[in-house]
């Protein structure tokens, strides 16, 4: 059975990291920051939604009477 040849693991392994990290160096440089950032203030809105003005009550289509 031959053996599996393992000497250039090192090489591929750390050229890999090697080039992942550069990617990674140069997809982070390319975006833009903006130098003095401001905070936007939420104004709280005072919203009613029309289920919240009315009572309404959900039927089980098991508890209704059959239609024959």
């Amino acid at each position: 059975m031959p053996q599996l040849d393992t000497s250039t693991w090192f090489t591929m392994i750390s050229s890999m990291v090697l080039t992942l990290f550069i990617i990674f160096q140069l997809k982070i440089s390319k975006l833009n920051y903006s130098l003095n950032p401001t905070i936007k203030l939420l104004s709280k809105r005072n919203r009613t939604n029309p289920w919240e003005s009315k009572w309404t009550k959900i039927y089980s289509p098991l508890l209704l009477p059959q239609q024959l």
